[in-house]
């Protein structure tokens, strides 16, 4: 990876005489998490730079031609022979131009420190919308620079998102008050731009009348430099920025009177954090500065001078505007680089492109389901966590957001069901954690506003859902569970069912949707019984709700009715049954113990069989040894044989095949192998999962699945 910071041509990147875009630059870089993929681009004549990072444009002497041009050739020179993922432009905005013309595709990010109206690039309403379309971010220092930008943009035309402003920064220094000298300082250009003439007339009126204070003057000027004469005035030239704030760390009184609007203003911010009374012109982004100054509200030696001399006569107002502009000083360089990375690294994750056959690209995924965290592990086999584990394998950075543990959590008299509170977290949860993809499965208390919202916010974010629920018409809650799957479907980009989608009439968008079976675990399906004698013939296990193991007054269910009539009809084989005629169902641990005692499992789910419908049932049967009794009419047939599993017709068929298992050992254990063999090979949470995110990354697969009819 590698970002590129572009400097204006000629910007000094070096302790030597910098400019203020180098100071912030360096200020930020040395603090960047990315600092290592930074590169900074400039040119100077100064051996001396502030960063290794840097690297020096050197450019041939001409006698004809624009040397910015020139700078910008060998710029993009360097960038197609090494592509940035993004380029940041500082105060330039005509570079980006140069860029597109020549066909650079990076992500863009142009910095303004000056007013937009006046650079070379931005002055015209025409090529400001330019700036927008083609830029990722447009940063400024000061919301009066962004105000300037939009002037003759449509009210509330461009994304919030896009314009960003972040302030200049200072280093908050160790400083004692009582080591502070009485000293007037001005840093700056020698000139009435900077309002010189201002300060040079009442700072001499001020020493004339105070015999005991200095004024320090930094700075010069090579054109219409001013020149003010006194023997307590020290006009001290250019110095490094080191000795500048060597001096703030001393002086009392700092002051930036500029006429012109500066979008903001750098001798006010350091002589904030530095412990000075700062007196600032109310002028363009000067006030946004600092939070605690005198602001002239009239720009003039008279009024400049009352300030100066009331701060002076009154130490305690002194101090007290010394000791609040130190104490209330926030915008340090920790800040400004944090803020920085945080856009850098929103920009870099929706520029993935990803592609696991040509490179190997990690994700980070918030799964979103029922952990069932609040039940201590009971149902630690779920598939959720089977899932999970899939996604872990494939090496990818998952975060578990257990939606119905939140709810439970956060529940109370205002929100009864803790929805609002889960859905705030999970928009909070994206913002840290900046996922490139989000699973959900049955989170049905997720609002589809949520997810609407968080395409919005993250246009890349992929979004998938996986449903296990069985959805034949005839079925249990059929209405109730086709709902919950087309409520978020504007805003899902795949959708996975445990039932065929080809089964279902009332999917419409049939490439949205894909069947994926129940996936097995090598880590929970650790059981062998092919290979071990049991006592039992046929293990069945069911529950109705999450406790019950007897159904409630007036429900009723098939399966109940057809497991007795199988016992009826089959008297000499011995059933292990849960869940049923009062015995309760059994979890975790217990559960792997009462399958293990079993040759056979009969694979039976709620309501009539639908193409490949299974509960998760079978995974635990088949993934366990045991030989698989399953239903023709779910199809199963299309993935598995007779030496893999025992496919039965009806009630009769069934008791039919079952003795015929129980008497044949030899049969027995050639079926529970096979069967197991194959399920884990194909049917594992690894291929599961990385079936559902190329689906949803639109990944082509060197091979089909076996489940891919």
């Amino acid at each position: 990876m590698k970002i590129s910071i572009l400097l204006p041509y000629k910007e000094n990147f070096s302790p030597v005489y910098p400019g203020a875009v180098s100071l912030f630059v360096n200020d930020t870089l040395k603090l960047s998490k990315f600092k290592k993929s930074i590169k900074v681009y400039g040119n100077t004549s100064y051996k001396k730079k502030f960063s290794n990072n840097y690297k020096n444009i050197k450019l041939k002497r001409m006698f004809f031609g624009s040397q910015s041009e020139n700078y910008m050739d060998e710029f993009i020179k360097i960038e197609k022979s090494s592509p940035s993922q993004i380029i940041e432009i500082h105060n330039r905005p005509h570079y980006l131009k140069y860029l597109i013309k020549e066909g650079v595709t990076s992500k863009f990010v142009l910095y303004f420190h000056n007013d937009p109206l006046t650079m070379t690039g931005s002055k015209s309403l025409g090529e400001r919308k330019y700036i927008v379309d083609i830029c990722d971010k447009i940063i400024f220092n000061s919301q009066w620079s962004k105000k300037r930008f939009l002037e003759k943009f449509p009210s509330g035309s461009l994304s919030s998102e896009k314009l960003i402003v972040i302030f200049q920064s200072a280093s908050k220094n160790k400083v004692n008050l009582s080591k502070k000298k009485k000293w007037i300082t001005f840093v700056g250009k020698l000139n009435r731009s900077k309002g010189y003439d201002i300060f040079g007339s009442a700072v001499i009126k001020v020493l004339n009348k105070n015999k005991d204070w200095h004024a320090l003057v930094i700075g010069d000027e090579h054109r219409d430099k001013i020149v003010f004469k006194h023997k307590r005035l020290k006009n001290l030239g250019f110095l490094n920025h080191k000795e500048v704030i060597k001096i703030f760390k001393k002086t009392s009184i700092a002051v930036a009177c500029s006429r012109w609007n500066e979008p903001f203003g750098r001798t006010s911010l350091e002589g904030s954090a530095n412990a000075c009374a700062v007196i600032i012109s109310n002028k363009g982004g000067l006030p946004e500065t600092v939070t605690n100054a005198i602001i002239l509200q009239k720009l003039n030696q008279n009024e400049l001078k009352k300030k100066i001399d009331l701060l002076i006569k009154n130490k305690t107002l002194r101090t007290n505007y010394q000791k609040l502009a130190y104490k209330n000083f926030y915008l340090t360089h920790k800040k400004s680089s944090n803020d920085i990375d945080s856009y850098r690294e929103e920009i870099l994750v929706s520029n993935r492109k990803l592609n696991y056959f040509q490179k190997t690209e990690k994700l980070r995924i918030v799964h979103v389901t029922n952990f069932n965290e609040r039940h201590d592990g009971r149902l630690y086999f779920n598939t959720g966590r089977r899932i999970n584990n899939g996604l872990i394998r494939l090496g990818h950075s998952i975060l578990d957001f257990s939606d119905r543990d939140i709810q439970k959590y956060y529940k109370n008299y205002k929100d009864l069901s803790g929805s609002k509170k889960l859905n705030s977290k999970l928009v909070n949860t994206c913002y840290n954690f900046r996922p490139d993809m989000i699973v959900l499965g049955h989170a049905d208390s997720i609002y589809p506003e949520t997810l609407r919202d968080l395409k919005k916010n993250y246009p890349n974010l992929k979004i998938a859902q996986w449903f296990l629920d069985p959805l034949n018409k005839k079925g249990p809650d059929f209405d109730k569970n086709k709902e919950r799957i087309l409520n978020k479907v504007d805003y899902v980009d795949e959708n996975f069912l445990t039932t065929s989608p080809k089964a279902l009439s009332f999917i419409k968008q049939k490439d949205k949707f894909h069947f994926i079976p129940n996936p097995a675990d090598s880590s929970f399906e650790t059981l062998n019984n092919f290979d071990k004698s049991c006592n039992m013939d046929v293990f069945y296990a069911l529950s109705h709700g999450v406790h019950r193991g007897v159904l409630k007054r007036g429900k009723f269910d098939d399966r109940i009715n057809f497991v007795s009539k199988l016992m009826n009809i089959t008297p000499n084989i011995k059933f292990d049954v849960y869940g049923a005629n009062s015995v309760q169902p059994v979890w975790a641990d217990n559960y792997l113990k009462a399958i293990s005692n079993s040759k056979m499992g009969l694979n039976l789910s709620r309501g009539e069989p639908i193409k490949y419908y299974s509960s998760d049932r079978i995974t635990q049967i088949i993934g366990n040894g045991l030989v698989t009794l399953i239903d023709e009419k779910t199809c199963y047939r299309d993935f598995f044989n007779d030496e893999e599993m025992v496919f039965y017709k009806n009630l009769n068929d069934l008791s039919e095949k079952i003795v015929k298992v129980a008497s044949d050992e030899k049969l027995r254990k050639k079926i529970g192998k096979n069967g197991k063999k194959k399920y884990l090979k194909y049917f594992n949470s690894t291929n599961v999962a990385k079936f559902i995110i190329n689906k949803s990354l639109d990944i082509k697969s060197k091979n089909k699945y076996i489940w891919e009819k």
